[in-house]
């Protein structure tokens, strides 16, 4: 069992030092990918990144909000993977590969459905004896709510979860405080992105008309997430995305790892009760770490998070 101890290196322990930097300055060598493209059930496409060494059991990692594949705390995880006997593949979300996706809908906290086709896909390409599924922030809740919620395939034995906002209303309401404001922004920005591809692709059916006046993930979720998605509003969005309700019927060996001075989180993110009903959770909670940190100074370049993940797979 992973142990509870993360200890920073020293000058590292304040949270959003620990979320910034990996971000500007990580670099992980030496991970190749093989990519495939799949076709979803609507007729639209996943871009899956592969990482395969012939071992029988693989990993499937999920990423956070506006990230993919490319990311650090992504290839650092693949390459931790590798290393640890597994093969990996790192799936990008609907437009996160670097094209847009053929049809207006995007991705959001609640897309268990492309997970689910992504593990169908994976598990009858080699032959797995066993897949695991890794993810960070959006992913992380991605997967519990599949967990939780849906019944899983049996091919999938274990789970881990990194900077999880298992509460969305709650998350989005932190992250809407004057002290996030630099991450709202960023998100905000690449999102707009997003939504100006789609504009060229899909002429007609979205805008960015009055784009400036979105200030938080509020107002952005009521204008374009909950209605393209089938939501009443954001709030509808939020409750029946939230992977915290779930977490108490999760039946996979999961472990969740959620970081006290994460900034992102508020105490509603720390889901104490619904894990501690649940004997096959197991839920850590370092007193840092920062949102998807958890920064190691070691030769083989290998974050905390990527140590636990492999000791508990393994």
């Amino acid at each position: 069992m992973p142990d509870n101890i993360y200890a920073p290196p020293f000058l590292f322990g304040n949270g959003h030092i620990q979320t910034i930097f990996p971000v500007i300055f990580r670099k992980v060598e030496a991970v190749w990918y093989e990519r495939e493209r799949i076709t979803t059930f609507d007729n639209d496409f996943l871009d899956l990144d592969w990482s395969t060494h012939g071992h029988k059991r693989l990993a499937i990692v999920s990423h956070g909000l506006e990230g993919n594949s490319s990311r650090a705390y992504v290839k650092g995880m693949v390459k931790a993977i590798n290393h640890g006997g597994w093969d990996a593949l790192a799936w990008n979300y609907r437009s996160c590969s670097g094209e847009p996706n053929r049809r207006l809908r995007s991705y959001h906290n609640g897309v268990t459905d492309d997970l689910a086709r992504v593990i169908d896909h994976a598990k009858n390409r080699f032959d797995y004896q066993e897949i695991a599924l890794v993810g960070f922030s959006l992913g992380g809740n991605l997967t519990l709510l599949h967990l939780g919620r849906e019944t899983p395939d049996p091919i999938v034995k274990k789970a881990v979860v990194f900077s999880v906002p298992c509460d969305l209303k709650e998350s989005a309401a932190s992250l809407a405080k004057p002290v996030n404001k630099l991450y709202m922004k960023r998100f905000l920005v690449l999102l707009h992105e997003k939504i100006k591809a789609k504009m060229k692709l899909l002429p007609g059916q979205i805008d960015d008309k009055g784009y400036e006046k979105i200030k938080d993930f509020k107002a952005f979720d009521d204008r374009y997430t909950a209605p393209i998605h089938g939501f009443k509003n954001a709030n509808d969005y939020w409750k029946k995305c939230s992977s915290k309700p779930y977490i108490p019927d999760i039946t996979v060996p999961t472990l969740i790892v959620n970081a006290v001075n994460d900034p992102f989180l508020p105490q509603a993110c720390f889901p104490e009760k619904e894990a501690g009903s649940n004997r096959h959770v197991t839920l850590l909670m370092p007193k840092s770490g920062g949102h998807v940190g958890f920064i190691s100074f070691n030769k083989q370049n290998r974050y905390w998070s990527e140590k636990q993940t492999m000791e508990f797979l393994n």
